[in-house]
């Protein structure tokens, strides 16, 4: 049975509920809404004193659904969305809506930056927002029309747009006095800059090394920096040798900031590909320019 308009919920409530339903976190929840955690809490205590029914349980560290909390979530989630979306029209009407576009912060710094001139200088009118950002965001809900993701094929869902391949090889200071790295024996000279992504283990020098055969060889010593751009920036300063992911930094290396380390072997190509997802199917105009621009520009990026 339906209740009548004047018992509904405040909205308010509705919002902190979908907000920490969405987060499963009151935490991060209060962080979404710019509020205090304590404040998502009340709002979350009021609901379920106004219902008459716990809609969260919560132990230590965690949160999950009741079974009534899991059905008003399903329900809620999806008619706040709605209204975000259409609040989002609503409010935009008469005036240019921002095109945002996620990608990690490597990606961000090495590829799209050097790159956004361009795009000015193609659509002076298009407002672009950039958010970088290595947590994998759910485009809608977040309000994102484009992302750039890092994935095998089978990983991306269904109309994602390849950009460009990957391909590894050692790289350098264009300026640095660095042997041919094409021995064991010259490893034992370098200070490697390792990217500490244990997820992908193919971006990391012990898997480069044991393709060569070189598996017990032992460097001078070894960077490590939780940020593929800082590995790119401790390369630059002359402070060791990187993995370079060739298509990110190739504009580095058309300039001769950086250069391929001499090695015997060609470069390593990885399942991994860069992939284009738009939130909506059939996105407006200036999304689709944005779109149709980064797929010009990932061209010249690689295979």
């Amino acid at each position: 049975m339906s209740l009548p308009l004047v018992r509904l919920p405040s909205l308010d409530l509705v919002r902190g509920f979908v907000a920490v339903g969405r987060r499963m976190s009151i935490t991060l929840a209060a962080q979404d809404l710019c509020l205090t955690q304590s404040a998502v809490s009340r709002q979350i205590h009021a609901l379920e004193e106004l219902l008459g029914v716990k809609l969260l349980l919560r132990g230590h560290r965690s949160l999950s659904f009741t079974a009534e909390g899991e059905r008003l979530f399903r329900s809620a989630d999806s008619s706040v969305q709605q209204l975000q979306d259409v609040l989002g029209e609503v409010s935009t009407r008469g005036r240019a809506r921002p095109v945002t576009l996620s990608a990690s912060i490597g990606v961000t710094g090495l590829w799209l930056l050097p790159r956004l001139s361009r795009l000015q200088a193609l659509h002076p009118n298009i407002d672009l927002r950039v958010s970088a950002d290595n947590r994998v965001a759910d485009l809608r809900r977040d309000g994102i029309d484009l992302a750039i993701r890092y994935a095998p094929a089978q990983a991306v869902p269904e109309g994602a747009l390849r950009m460009f391949g990957e391909s590894i090889a050692p790289v350098m200071r264009a300026t640095a006095e660095t042997p041919p790295l094409r021995s064991a024996k010259a490893v034992a000279g370098l200070t490697l800059l390792e990217f500490d992504d244990p997820p992908h283990p193919w971006l990391q020098w012990a898997d480069w090394l044991g393709a060569q055969g070189w598996a017990g060889a032992k460097p001078k010593a070894i960077l490590r920096f939780n940020q593929y751009d800082q590995v790119i920036q401790a390369a630059l300063a002359g402070q060791g040798i990187a993995l370079g992911r060739l298509p990110l930094i190739q504009p580095l290396l058309d300039e001769g900031r950086l250069m391929q380390a001499q090695v015997a072997t060609p470069p390593h190509e990885t399942s991994h590909a860069y992939w284009l997802i738009q939130a909506e199917s059939h996105p407006r105009g200036e999304v689709q320019q944005v779109a149709a621009w980064l797929q010009q520009e990932s061209a010249s990026a690689g295979p």
